[in-house]
């Protein structure tokens, strides 16, 4: 009998991953895809739940991100928004205080997400793709309530958590070679038949 498998990627935790470890050339990322290539072949993918907020401080990176989305979109991948806040800062040199944009609910998403998704019955496996381990506690949960639920964790490249390792049932690092091979064509269509272009930063 296949499981039914439901990812979760946290956005921002995966794209800083690939720019931390220089993987700039995997941006046009195809999720799905991905999400294909990383689950264990006794499982059937039963939705793809992505999780971002949008960019508010640059307009060209925020044309780049809405051109992505529309790409996801039409891979027929769920997206979930958060927000940016602004937040006073101290700066522990000068001791000057400064506003600095933060990201903020995509973990509270997830969680939420995770968490019905389960009493719901939605899935047997949960892949988490991210390195934020602000998600142990719905994990730690969600193994303790619901045994027979099974939850993976894929860490993008330069992320990692002890913790998410110690409550997760398995957890293993994405490669640069998956993350090569899962990238969308340059152009593709929309659901209305019109092409998205990749981002001509990103070429």
């Amino acid at each position: 009998m296949q499981l039914r498998a439901r990812f979760y990627i946290d956005g921002f935790n995966l794209y800083f991953g690939l720019m931390n470890s220089g993987y700039k050339d995997c941006k046009w990322l195809d999720i799905k895809s991905l999400c294909m290539k990383l689950m264990n072949k006794e499982h059937d993918l039963f939705g793809v739940k992505y999780f971002t907020s949008s960019v508010k401080n640059d307009l060209a990176k925020k044309k780049r991100q809405d051109v992505y989305i529309e790409a996801l979109y039409s891979s027929e991948v769920d997206i979930y928004w958060g927000q940016f806040r602004s937040e006073l800062q101290k700066c522990e040199i000068c001791g000057n205080d400064y506003w600095q944009l933060k990201e903020k609910k995509t973990d509270v998403n997830i969680a939420t997400q995770l968490m019905v998704d389960t009493y719901k019955n939605e899935f047997d496996v949960a892949y988490v793709i991210s390195g934020d381990s602000d998600l142990v506690p719905p994990i730690k949960h969600i193994r303790e309530i619901f045994p027979s639920k099974q939850i993976f964790i894929a860490f993008p490249p330069s992320r990692t958590s002890d913790e998410l390792k110690l409550y997760a049932n398995s957890s293993f690092k994405i490669g640069y070679k998956k993350l090569k091979d899962c990238q969308f064509p340059e152009n593709l269509p929309n659901k209305y038949g019109e092409l998205i272009q990749k981002p001509k930063e990103w070429l």
